[in-house]
């Protein structure tokens, strides 16, 4: 497959949905919104106590619902109790958002595992395999890649990298991590996603070869830098211009 001619590089790519004031990031409106201005969407997941694969991104509450704790210790039933930002909007599951997307726009899905691959990622598998619509997943944790392309090699990978400052890893995992090391020896990845703060870099190698996706651009003027250098971009607050 020839995914320079795909929807991954076609079409710009809604940061968590197309958020904004109204619709709190990774929510069915803001999905809903990015199906309606014709965007692809991004999202994330993360494992609940019980099992449950729920389209978030932080793992503390905090931030998104204003209450304490943090998401793996919830249950299913515990996200109908939890409202996100001022909206009346809950935490979905990732079975309501693909029940919901149902094909109206392609979905990469970012895998946020720090804790042992295998259980979430075979529950992700699970409930795309009878999915319709396009999508791919992708990861920080080239481990992730690894359990995906051997149980589900058709699904297309997308390795996350850039500078991960902020990042609590040892100085060595953040080297191997920035370079894509594993990445490289196995030839984990379909796809790159780079940050756009680090674009253009001396790191990709022989990932040169495989489209790039640029993250996070939120201004126009960021957009038209970092699209001389990449095939499409993730972006948020904004709309890209050509």
């Amino acid at each position: 497959m020839d995914l320079f001619k795909t929807w991954l590089v076609e079409t710009p790519v809604a940061h968590r949905g197309f958020h904004d004031k109204k619709s709190p990031e990774n929510s069915l409106s803001a999905f809903k919104n990015a199906i309606d201005k014709g965007y692809n969407i991004e999202l994330d997941v993360q494992m609940l106590s019980d099992g449950t694969v729920a389209v978030f991104h932080d793992e503390s509450l905090s931030r998104m619902t204003g209450n304490d704790g943090y998401l793996k210790f919830l249950t299913k039933e515990d996200l109908k109790m939890l409202t996100l930002k001022d909206s009346k909007e809950t935490i979905p599951t990732l079975e309501e958002v693909l029940d919901f997307v149902n094909g109206k726009a392609p979905i990469i899905i970012e895998i946020k595992n720090k804790s042992k691959v295998g259980k979430l990622e075979q529950k992700v598998i699970d409930l795309l395999k009878n999915y319709k619509g396009e999508y791919a997943i992708c990861s920080f944790n080239p481990l992730v890649l690894s359990y995906f392309k051997e149980n589900a090699p058709k699904i297309l990978r997308g390795q996350l990298a850039g500078s991960l400052k902020g990042e609590k890893l040892s100085l060595i995992k953040k080297w191997a991590l920035r370079g894509m090391w594993l990445t490289k020896k196995l030839n984990l990845a379909d796809f790159i996603m780079y940050e756009a703060k680090a674009l253009p870099t001396h790191r990709l190698g022989k990932l040169k070869k495989l489209p790039l996706l640029a993250w996070t651009v939120k201004t126009q003027q960021e957009y038209l830098r970092v699209v001389k250098c990449s095939d499409n971009v993730i972006f948020e607050n904004f709309e890209p211009r050509i």
